[in-house]
């Protein structure tokens, strides 16, 4: 009976794990994950190569890199989708402390690379960025916060996540970390206006938003610099920006062929913040617009599967999980075709990089885990009974 009304599969005690995971998992949403993956190991195979004979390493070095890191992270959103939302919770927040006390530290303990920017601990055979594992324990953690603060005689769960949101961002922005500071406030301001924040009280903090960018625009050069190229007419063909535009530009509508681009040469980051460019040249038009669709039909897909939920931490945080994903993915390819600044943002699954693909992973595990089916009413269930 509750499969006829709900539509969904109730779990039956003893239940083994994974057949019921199978039955409750949005299995669409999964496929296109695994699509996403394969798409990065294509690119992987593209633009990496020129990378590892310039640095002296075997010519798939970075590709085999990128498939181990891949599989680790397709285990770790494999186990976590398979967990129970409390379970999600509990972890999500130790994550989130952990990464925090990793942020806090680096300027102490981390390191550079040369780029101007203290974002990693060196392990020497690899390397660590602690924003990247933050991000979905943060989401986690506010979600829990907002919804506590929906009980009655709850704490003020709002407030707390909007300090812990504050403390975030000026410790991103101290590395400078100017990118993930963005998303880290767009994943709280999406949660926020969900558990039904007033419109004067979010207009008020877009305008503190940009009174902030304003004066990191006076107070850091290396924003000021960013922003400046991003304004000006003119594009310096020397610089990343004009190498991937150009590259865009020559790769049309089908591309110049798989392994006749001249963009991976040139670009130091072509494999990771710039890797659409790589896929735009050889690839052209046709292969930019399916991993677009990927993104938003993960995002858009989540986000509809999340509106039939009754539980309040399971909509903010699945709704916070969903955008940041699909922000992160559209902020890479805005830089890389010049809509948006610089911001140094990987892509999702498809660029190099343990910590950008593990805490991938790791985010949409708990995504896939939020929006699997449960015996339970639908959002609009409960408030059609309210309205009679």
């Amino acid at each position: 009976m509750t499969e006829m009304v709900f539509g969904t599969a109730p779990a039956r005690a003893g239940d083994p794990v994974l057949p019921r995971w199978w039955r409750t998992i949005d299995r669409v949403t999964l496929t296109l994950i695994f699509a996403l993956f394969a798409v990065g190991l294509l690119l992987g195979l593209a633009a990496s190569v020129p990378l590892a004979e310039k640095n002296g390493l075997p010519p798939y070095y970075y590709v085999t890199r990128q498939a181990f890191f891949g599989f680790m992270a397709l285990l770790a959103m494999l186990g976590f989708s398979m967990m129970p939302v409390a379970m999600v919770r509990r972890l999500g927040v130790l994550g989130f402390a952990v990464s925090f006390m990793a942020l806090a530290l680096l300027p102490v303990l981390g390191t550079d690379f040369g780029k101007g920017a203290v974002r990693w601990y060196s392990l020497g055979f690899a390397s660590f960025q602690p924003s990247e594992f933050l991000k979905p324990g943060f989401i986690v953690l506010c979600a829990w916060l907002m919804a506590a603060a929906q009980d009655l005689g709850g704490p003020p769960g709002r407030l707390y996540s909007f300090l812990v949101a504050v403390v975030i961002v000026l410790l991103l922005a101290l590395q400078p970390d100017f990118g993930q500071a963005c998303l880290v406030l767009f994943s709280w301001g999406v949660m926020y206006f969900i558990a039904g924040a007033p419109f004067v009280l979010i207009a008020v903090i877009l305008g503190a938003t940009v009174g902030g960018g304003m004066f990191a625009y006076t107070a850091s050069e290396h924003f000021a610099r960013r922003i400046n190229g991003f304004l000006s007419t003119e594009i310096d063909p020397r610089t990343q920006i004009g190498y991937a535009t150009n590259a865009i530009q020559e790769g049309g509508f089908f591309g110049v062929g798989v392994g006749e681009g001249t963009v991976k040469w040139t670009l130091p980051d072509a494999h990771t913040d710039f890797i659409i460019a790589v896929a735009a040249e050889e690839f052209g038009l046709i292969l930019v617009l399916l991993i677009i669709g990927l993104y938003m039909a993960i995002t858009v897909r989540s986000l509809l599967r999340l509106m039939r939920e009754r539980d309040p931490f399971t909509r903010l945080a699945g709704s916070g999980l969903a955008c940041a994903f699909g922000v992160q993915a559209l902020i890479n390819m805005g830089v890389a075709v010049r809509l948006l600044p610089a911001k140094g943002m990987t892509l999702p699954f498809v660029s190099y990089g343990g910590s950008s693909v593990i805490a991938s992973g790791i985010a949409v595990g708990m995504l896939l885990a939020l929006t699997r089916r449960r015996p339970q009413g639908g959002i609009g269930d409960i408030l059609l009974k309210r309205g009679r």
